[in-house]
């Protein structure tokens, strides 16, 4: 059986076309490209249709290369980026550009839709306990999606009455190719109007109304194996695919990437560096931790949750330091010498230089800190105006040293994820690492040493999501009963790092002064930023 799996990112989409059989074979890929666009108030938005361009050419693309595959594709599924807002009219066409789950323009609304009233942590009492029992979670974040939903009904209302359905990235594509408007379980659940205490997947209704959201604009709820439908003609005719092949509902990357990683079975933790990051640890129950932003989110494979807290800007904040201390007009100067020009014969890209170029720096940085809060945090603190920071600069400081404090940095905000999952569910001592951060063995290392523990990685860590939507849809197809089971068969171990215990002392230092970092300076980032609240 061929699959065609859509992993459709911050920054692009990646179509990967697999063969099932023994094992999943990567039969070949293609990376497109689209933009992002942050606006001056707050926004975070993309252009669907660039989307689409994206998954046409990438399709094309494969179709060139491969053609015998490609005509026989039986399957489609997608891995997505979730939480963002695509609300689309009776047509299924885009109304608006997608507001992005980076987008916190809602300052507004959400604090006349929650921060009024009796409160407890800070939120209107009634609706906190009411959200918690009917929904296990509660929108306490401004970038969540209802409070986005808001904003286009109060700030865009000749865009809003033509609403006919709220869906989320992957559902607006599958509805483009379908005609049928559906939202996985998973997505369903980040928006935070699930009605988990119902027998079969539902909305929960009052609930929705209680805050002003239209059930009507909520589209039916399905399973990440449901097969939604096949390709209508003329999407088949444009994308060179065959008509008769099965779309299937797939899943968003915080359920799907951990499938991909082969770490979805219950006290599973798997570890994303991407563009964003997280920390996501499997359980057989719904927890949730209100004054650390974090809760379960349902899996893709029933019954199963992730327990999952969420990193703005992981793999981000390497791409800002490579753009802003490496790629400089001259050429790249990390030190007295100049590098650049041995770095194309030495080193395969920049990225794989500039690991090497970290390791040289001792652990720690040289006492130098990194906070990775470059577009505000939301785990286990929110505050939009939080921004990061290099602390302890001296005049023995380099760029290398820079370099290493920022990948630190990332890796000591994911042990206080680590450490902050703790309290409420069980983690593994073993992680297993996906995402772009582990294609070096560098951040790899440090990632384990600042952990503490065993850390894996797998053989192809940037296609994890596309590998978790293909092995959904072989569950679908009823080529696969056992999701975890295949996931630990299909799924390869590459590489195993340890702890070095010689780096702990250091970094349990430097790990207890950046959890005060924060606190120490909150009030500083709202004087300098809180003019611009919801607008950064």
């Amino acid at each position: 059986m061929f699959i065609l799996a859509y992993d459709v990112g911050t920054s692009g989409v990646k179509t990967c076309l697999y063969k099932s059989g023994d094992d999943l074979e990567l039969v070949a890929s293609e990376l497109g490209a689209y933009g992002l666009t942050i606006l001056p108030d707050g926004g975070a938005e993309q252009d669907p249709e660039e989307w689409w361009s994206a998954m046409v050419s990438t399709t094309h693309h494969l179709a060139a290369t491969h053609p015998a595959e490609m005509s026989a594709v039986e399957g489609i599924s997608f891995c997505s980026q979730m939480q963002a807002l695509v609300l689309v009219d009776a047509l299924g066409r885009h109304l608006r550009p997608a507001m992005s789950y980076m987008d916190q323009r809602a300052v507004e609304e959400k604090r006349r839709g929650l921060e009024s009233g009796f409160k407890i942590a800070g939120m209107n009492a009634r609706k906190l306990l009411a959200s918690l029992y009917r929904t296990s979670a509660v929108s306490a974040s401004v970038k969540d999606p209802m409070w986005k939903y808001l904003w286009v009904r109060d700030h865009e209302p000749q865009v809003f009455k033509k609403v006919r359905w709220w869906v989320d990235v992957k559902e607006y594509l599958i509805g483009r190719m379908t005609g049928h408007h559906v939202m996985s379980i998973d997505s369903a659940f980040a928006t935070l109007l699930l009605d988990v205490r119902a027998k079969k997947p539902a909305w929960a209704e009052k609930l929705a109304r209680t805050f002003g959201v239209n059930p009507a604009h909520l589209p039916p709820i399905v399973v990440s194996s449901a097969a939604v439908g096949t390709l209508r003609p003329e999407i088949a005719s444009e994308l060179g695919l065959p008509s008769l092949a099965v779309v299937y509902a797939g899943g968003g990357d915080a359920s799907l990437i951990g499938v991909g990683a082969g770490a979805c079975d219950v006290s599973d933790t798997h570890v994303y560096w991407g563009t964003s990051g997280w920390v996501s640890t499997v359980t057989d129950h719904r927890a949730v931790d209100i004054s650390s932003m974090i809760a379960t989110v349902d899996g893709a494979d029933p019954g199963k949750y992730n327990y999952f807290a969420e990193l703005e800007t992981a793999g981000k904040c390497f791409e800002w330091v490579r753009r802003h201390l490496a790629e400089d007009e001259i050429d790249v100067y990390l030190s007295h010498d100049n590098k650049a020009d041995d770095t194309e014969s030495e080193y395969e890209s920049l990225y794989e230089y500039l690991s090497e170029i970290v390791s040289k720096a001792a652990a720690g940085a040289g006492g130098v800190i990194f906070t990775p809060w470059l577009h505000g945090n939301r785990c286990p603190f929110e505050d939009a105006n939080a921004r990061a920071m290099f602390f302890n600069i001296s005049l023995e400081t380099g760029k290398t040293e820079l370099l290493r404090a920022v990948i630190e940095g990332v890796c000591f905000h994911l042990r206080w994820f680590l450490e902050t999952q703790e309290k409420k569910v069980e983690t593994a001592e073993t992680i297993r690492f996906v995402g772009g951060g582990a294609l070096s063995p560098v951040t790899s290392q440090i990632l384990a040493d600042v952990l503490g523990r065993r850390v894996e990685t797998v053989a192809d860590p940037q296609n994890v999501g596309s590998v978790g939507a293909a092995l959904v849809a072989l569950v679908g197809a009823g080529k696969v009963s056992d999701l975890p089971t295949a996931a630990r068969q299909l799924v390869k171990v590459s590489g195993t790092y340890e702890p070095n215990p010689a780096t702990r002392e250091v970094y349990d230092r430097q790990y207890e002064v950046f959890k005060t970092m924060y606190k120490q300076n909150r009030k500083a980032f709202g004087a300098l930023n809180a003019a611009n609240e919801g607008n950064n």
